[in-house]
């Protein structure tokens, strides 16, 4: 956004926590430089002094500062790359005229029902884009790939929440109308409160996170492989 007198676009980083009965909640919205590492550091520290304990997996872009500053306040939390952004950095990769053949390879990849379907189909695009020349754009899953995998260690019922940072990115697409609307703020801080105002507005519609009775599992630490509890995997097993 546009804030303040500095000629640069102030950034402003925001956390939504998903909590144990499935509501999701803005749970900090402050105003930080180009996302940095001591930025995100900050913010999630104050989060910790807040009383916010470890969270069991955190969801964001590949870019951000968040990923370093995680690893300094909460090294325990799992994480997940957000499989939007990423297709669209492999598609960047491709000339436009097999972007389409290409969109079609990649989404199939996050919506495999296992981890080693997800490889299978990680692979494949990786032939097809040698075959077509395309040496660069082979390499852009391979970044990160265990950290777009995570999900698979969830309950299957919460995938779609966890490929995407959508729920972030949705609320922000209206919000953007009324930021651009204004064009540049007086002040940062004017700014952050009518962001704010308006993220509270939204979070009354927010969808709630499905299965959320399997959310105590997951605070509790069950452990799940490709969606499924690893107790009922034995059960299979022995049936």
């Amino acid at each position: 956004m546009k804030a303040g007198l500095e000629r640069e676009k102030a950034a402003v980083l925001v956390v939504l926590a998903a909590l144990r009965d499935g509501r999701k909640e803005l749970v900090t919205l402050v105003p930080g430089h180009r996302e940095s590492t001591e930025a995100w550091s900050e913010v999630l520290r104050d989060l910790r002094a807040r009383g916010l304990q470890a969270p069991k997996l955190v969801i964001g872009d590949g870019h951000l500062g968040i990923w370093a500053g995680l690893r300094n306040v909460y090294p325990d939390a799992r994480e997940q790359r957000c499989w939007n952004h990423r297709i669209v950095n492999a598609l960047d990769k491709v000339p436009k005229r097999l972007q389409a053949h290409a969109r079609l390879q990649l989404t199939q990849i996050p919506y495999a029902d296992t981890a080693q379907d997800a490889e299978r189909l990680k692979a494949g695009y990786q032939h097809w884009c040698r075959q077509q020349g395309l040496e660069a754009a082979t390499t852009v899953l391979d970044r990160d790939w265990d950290r777009m995998l995570t999900f698979y260690q969830f309950p299957k019922a919460h995938w779609v929440h966890l490929r995407t940072s959508n729920p972030i990115e949705s609320p922000f697409a209206a919000l953007r109308l009324r930021t651009d609307a204004a064009k540049r703020f007086k002040r940062v801080e004017s700014a952050t409160a009518v962001i704010w105002k308006m993220l509270l507005v939204a979070q009354q519609r927010f969808r709630r996170l499905n299965a959320p009775e399997l959310l105590k599992e997951i605070h509790d630490g069950v452990t799940y492989v490709n969606g499924v509890r690893v107790q009922e995997r034995a059960w299979e097993a022995a049936a």
